[in-house]
């Protein structure tokens, strides 16, 4: 499966997913998120945690220090784009040593798509749209084998009755 989309009416949906993504992706795993303010990506990096064992409050947007390094099952690398001006600037931040893939680490990154260019080849592109105050849509592009898996196994457990 290369591309999938999931509606999430609400913010347990959103946790669910957040949850079910931590326990499918391979390891190591870069995800690029891309969507709008307020579109909820810090909240699915949150929920990724918690699949994770990491504490949720921990969890907040590295909007000023550019990457936040949590550490629970496996290590989160969570970074955020938002405010690099280039490729370059990206790169001499020092994210080539958590983008190297050395560690079994899950790296998320938020505004991606500002840093295209500098993403690994192999990894689960996530765009969330926002369809109301609470509710979004995720669409899932993988690029790759292990993240084509990942995403027929996120498919059949958010399927599954228990994930309701």
């Amino acid at each position: 499966m290369k591309s999938w989309s999931l509606a999430a009416p609400d913010i347990s949906a959103t946790e669910r997913l957040g949850v079910a993504l931590a326990s499918v992706l391979p390891r190591p795993a870069t995800v690029a998120l891309n969507g709008p303010l307020g579109a909820g990506k810090t909240r699915l990096v949150q929920a990724i945690a918690v699949g994770l064992g990491i504490d949720p409050a921990e969890v907040t947007s590295p909007t000023f220090v550019l990457v936040h390094e949590y550490s629970g099952t496996i290590p989160l690398f969570h970074f955020d784009a938002y405010r690099v001006r280039s490729d370059e600037e990206f790169w001499q931040l020092g994210a080539e040593e958590y983008l190297a893939g050395d560690t079994p680490a899950i790296v998320v990154i938020e505004w991606a798509e500002r840093i295209t260019a500098c993403l690994p080849r192999d990894r689960l592109d996530i765009s969330i749209d926002v369809w109301g105050p609470t509710e979004r849509r995720f669409r899932f592009v993988a690029h790759a084998e292990a993240y084509e898996l990942a995403l027929e196994r996120l498919c059949r457990l958010l399927a599954a009755p228990e994930a309701r």
